[in-house]
């Protein structure tokens, strides 16, 4: 039969010109979508608005869905559309999708149904253009946007998929509605654009399509909105649908900017900025000027006990978190969560005196690494990756490495592929160990032993990227004799680290690097000169080299005066630049000056404030909305300190 195709999205879409609050028209790629959000309601409307003289859907159809989605994890499905009993929440049919999969689900006498085509791969971030025909034991699956691969784009890729039994002659849809983008659940809701989604009754739609110059895009019926140009309302008239062209500005904390970002805006609600993504990083197009003016006190941070580093992370829809790596095991390291303007305690993890946290995340899931520093009370040396349950909210063991006296975990991506290094500090009285750089495995789901590198004392990792290279720089502290003592940079190159450059330090604690107007930094921070006169000296120069892209090194570009410096943190605060150090000791006490430095051009970096610690070991500066912050840590009590950033 010549039957008219069935237009789902039409079904959605307004006749009196008032804009549903669950659609939106996106131009992707230059060709326009409607992105689904079930916040005021799911698309849906009632079977009977279609099978109007009968309620059985057809035994014989084409489905043809033209659609974009961006990847989404391996284990998650989204549905594309469903039929649903509205009483019992039967699902009589629907089709939904994977990582690299189809689905075809619908009830039949009694038992439901569920037909996958394999190596389907729509979520991709490209327009697709999927023709499915159902006729009697035969179920036909084909992909016009994959034909232009062959390029020759006429011709049919079909996959066959021969059914156990036939589709029901009497899919009684009574009482049932479509539901678009959704099962009428939370769950698997589709996060693409939808372009295409229409019911042919009792005939194949690929002879109606087919040819066509544009495979991605063959058209059988899209909403008329879609094929217009937006015009410009006149004065009293109002859109009919709210329309967004393919750059969307996001709102809140810095997101990541990457490749897959570039050209993408951000609004940063604290700066009043607005910025675009080079890939490299955010560039300011509008900014509100703000300066420093001065610190204020602002939180007594009371920790579990002395506290030897501070990582502050944000999981998305949950909030923000800072996790202390405490010194003693019971009742161990604290993450404690921002509540109402103050960080409060959250959850309890048990560590032996943790030296450092790193805070990452693969794919949809987050992860929280320590290093612990002492053995357990089982007498191993095993330093924890933790994951995040989305289900209870708390983070759980996931995986125990051995690690020896471990002071840092690194986590960083090259080419796609997650890295773990841990900086191993020495094992028994050896400090000339190696330290372990760890590879991701998809296929496990753990960290594996990619490659060890050989190091002195090590204590801190800082990975860092120039242009299309990757680094990584190995703070080396003490190689059993001296503090004096090479901290070595590596390139990645052929799959694994190569030696690019060693630079002496003094009982080096930490790198920072950071980059900006087109330059690269390093500094590093030197903790104490001692030899094997066993004298030893605390009020030495930290360095902060600079990337000569010319002769292909880091070359001292300054030394600042520093007393046994364990940390460097780099931040902004509107155009102005700073870097405030941790000094912890000069020999004598602990109750020192830690010092911020603000960027001045030509003369380098320059003090402008003091701040009185005891004890300080590390330094973080967070964003809410808000305000800015700087915390530090102390490691000789249990009170850290967050102090308030104050602008004019």
């Amino acid at each position: 039969t010549d039957l008219l195709p069935l237009d789902f999205l039409t079904k959605v879409l307004p006749a009196n010109g008032v804009a549903p609050g669950g659609i939106r028209m996106v131009q992707d790629q230059g060709t326009r979508g409607f992105h689904l959000s079930t916040s005021q309601g799911s698309p849906s409307f009632p079977a009977s608005h279609l099978f109007i003289n009968c309620d059985y859907f057809p035994e014989e159809f084409s489905i043809v869905v033209t659609m974009k989605a961006s990847r989404i994890a391996s284990k998650k499905n989204e549905y594309i559309f469903t039929v649903v009993e509205e009483d019992s929440n039967k699902l009589l049919l629907g089709l939904r999708y994977s990582q690299d999969k189809l689905h075809f689900l619908f009830w039949n006498y009694g038992d439901r149904d569920h037909i996958t085509f394999r190596s389907v791969k729509l979520a991709d971030n490209q327009w697709h253009t999927l023709i499915l025909a159902v006729s009697g034991l035969l179920l036909c699956g084909v992909d016009r946007s994959a034909l232009v691969h062959f390029g020759k784009p006429f011709i049919i890729v079909l996959i066959s998929r021969v059914l156990r039994r036939p589709f029901p002659a009497h899919l009684n849809t009574k009482g049932s509605r479509f539901h678009i983008g959704n099962r009428r659940r939370l769950k698997g809701l589709f996060s693409g654009l939808l372009r295409q989604l229409v019911l042919l009754p009792g005939s194949d739609a690929t002879s109606r399509i087919c040819p066509t110059s544009d495979p991605k895009l063959a058209i059988l019926s899209v909403p008329q909105v879609l094929l217009d140009l937006p015009v410009k309302p006149s004065e009293n008239e109002v859109l009919k649908y709210p329309y967004e062209a393919e750059i969307r500005v996001t709102l809140g904390s810095r997101p990541p900017c990457t490749k897959k970002q570039t050209g993408q805006l951000w609004f940063d609600t604290l700066r009043r900025g607005l910025y675009i993504c080079d890939s490299q990083g955010w560039v300011a197009m509008l900014q509100a000027k703000q300066r420093l003016d001065y610190v204020e006190e602002y939180q007594d941070f009371y920790t579990n006990s002395e506290t030897l580093d501070i990582e502050i992370f944000e999981i998305p829809s949950v909030g923000l978190f800072a996790a202390t790596a405490n010194r003693r095991p019971v009742p161990g390291s604290g993450i404690y969560k921002w509540t109402n303007g103050k960080f409060e305690p959250y959850q309890n993890i048990t560590t032996y005196q943790a030296q450092a946290w790193k805070y990452f995340t693969i794919d949809d899931k987050s992860f929280l690494a320590v290093a612990n520093f002492e053995k357990n009370e089982r007498n191993q040396e095993y330093s924890v990756i933790y994951k995040w349950s989305q289900r209870r909210l708390k983070f759980f063991s996931y995986q125990t490495i051995e690690t020896h006296c471990a002071r840092d975990w690194e986590a960083f991506q090259i080419e796609g592929e997650t890295f773990l290094a841990v900086a191993n500090h020495r094992q028994g009285g050896n400090h000339n160990i190696g330290s372990v750089v760890y590879k991701w495995n998809p296929g496990t789901q753990l960290f594996e032993t990619n490659q060890t590198i050989p190091t002195s004392g090590a204590y801190d990792w800082e990975f860092f990227t120039v242009g299309p290279y990757s680094f990584l720089v190995i703070a080396n502290t003490f190689n059993g004799s001296s503090t004096q003592v090479y901290s070595r940079i590596y390139i990645w190159l052929g799959g694994m680290f190569r030696l690019f450059q060693s630079i002496m330090t003094f009982g080096a604690t930490d790198w920072e690097v950071f980059q900006f107007g087109g330059r690269v930094f390093l500094a590093v921070a030197n903790s104490q000169k001692y030899d094997k006169t066993g004298q030893s000296s605390y009020a030495i120069n930290s360095t902060i080299y600079e990337l000569n892209i010319t002769a292909q090194i880091f070359v001292r570009f300054q030394d600042i005066s520093t007393y046994s410096a364990v940390d460097w943190e780099f931040f902004t605060l509107g155009e102005d630049k700073f870097l405030v150090v941790a000094n912890s000791y000069d020999g004598k006490s602990y109750s020192l000056n830690s010092v911020i430095y603000r960027w001045q051009g030509y003369e380098g970096f320059v003090p402008v404030h003091r701040l009185p610690t005891f004890g300080c070991t590390d330094w973080e500066k967070f964003n809410t909305t808000d305000s800015s912050y700087l915390i530090y840590s102390s490691a000789r009590e249990g009170i850290s300190k967050v102090l308030k950033l104050k602008t004019y």
